[in-house]
């Protein structure tokens, strides 16, 4: 039942024009759509493997070995982005693969999903930031693998870290759980539950 309410959801988000920043797709293909279920609710990602297809094959693997699971957003800034997917939960931390960067045109906009990296271009490796507002600063700089196509009201309300501290978060909000859509349908096709 969750799961459809979430497709639902997602259906509903995609003819509504809310609350999403990029071009809108016609269905989500369940190979290419992430669930991030946060402490107040599912947030959906339209993952963009047009624009970045290393990094949507990493990170749908690192999603399918549970990598991400109960990871923190260790950096939150107000207006700005929530950054996660650092299993040490100190900004320092990843899974051990760097990846290549792959840069577009696509526009760092509210709802956008692009991947942290250090001062070079190709250190990305798991961790992540969904921009909370436009940061066209960022264009062609950051590689963007994904767009929120629903529940940006929950990335909205993971806790904000100290603006005084570069967004550092003291307790914070965790990925209670991410998903492939289509792993998803799959078990609740068998009964075997996600």
């Amino acid at each position: 039942m969750r799961l459809l309410k979430t497709l639902l959801f997602a259906i509903l988000a995609l003819f509504s024009g809310t609350e999403t920043s990029m071009a809108q797709p016609a269905s989500l293909d369940p190979e290419n759509t992430l669930i991030l279920t946060l402490k107040s609710g599912d947030v959906t990602i339209r993952l963009r493997p047009d624009l970045a297809p290393n990094h949507v094959a990493r990170i749908k693997e690192l999603t399918r070995q549970g990598f991400y699971d109960g990871t923190v957003f260790h950096r939150v800034i107000d207006g700005f982005m929530a950054q996660g997917g650092d299993p040490t939960g100190t900004g320092m931390g990843g899974s051990g693969q760097k990846l290549d960067a792959e840069f577009s045109s696509a526009k760092h906009l509210r709802g956008t999903v692009s991947m942290a990296r250090a001062q070079d271009p190709n250190s990305a490796d798991s961790q992540f930031f969904i921009c909370l507002a436009p940061a066209s600063y960022l264009d062609r700089q950051y590689t963007i693998w994904g767009e929120v196509v629903d529940g940006m009201d929950h990335v909205d309300a993971i806790k904000k870290g100290d603006p005084d501290n570069n967004g550092a978060v003291s307790a914070p909000d965790k990925i209670i759980k991410m998903s492939v859509l289509a792993d998803k349908v799959a078990a609740a096709k068998t009964g075997t539950g996600q």
